[in-house]
């Protein structure tokens, strides 16, 4: 069976996208490991290839890790995968403390696109609507 190795995105700047999502899910900062970075120097890449991928993962393997990979064409449309978070894993937020969620990660460098607060059939649903800095849409609720 397979299972998520790397949630991908392409990108311009993937340095400042990955530090971006690592201060939204609280993972350490982004940086290569000096071993890591002596290693693949000496293997023949260089440092601008080295500066064109980078990724954002949480220090125990417990949440998802990010890829980010540069790209040379610019974002134009919607994107067709996004991804939901939760401002609590264990609960259901309460619309306020999702609104205080939403102010820590437009503070952080995301746009609002707008609220949702309505019903989807029976259920209430609270969540906004967002972009990260290169114009990629994510949902807190």
């Amino acid at each position: 069976m397979a299972s998520v190795s790397n949630i991908t995105f392409d990108c311009e700047n993937p340095r400042e996208l990955a530090t971006f999502w690592s201060h939204v899910l609280g993972y350490p900062p982004v940086e290569y490991p000096d071993e890591l970075r002596r290693q693949l120097l000496s293997s023949g890449m260089t440092e601008d290839q080295l500066a064109d991928r980078w990724i954002a993962e949480s220090p125990d393997g417990s949440g998802p890790r990010l890829f980010f990979q540069r790209v040379p064409e610019k974002k134009e449309r919607k994107n067709r995968v996004h991804l939901d978070l939760r401002t609590f894993p264990d609960r259901r937020a309460a619309p306020a403390e999702v609104d205080a969620e939403k102010d820590r990660v437009v503070a952080l460098g995301a746009t609002v696109v707008r609220l949702v607060d309505g019903m989807w059939g029976p259920h209430p649903e609270y969540h906004w609507v967002l972009q990260d800095p290169e114009g990629n849409e994510f949902c807190i609720q």
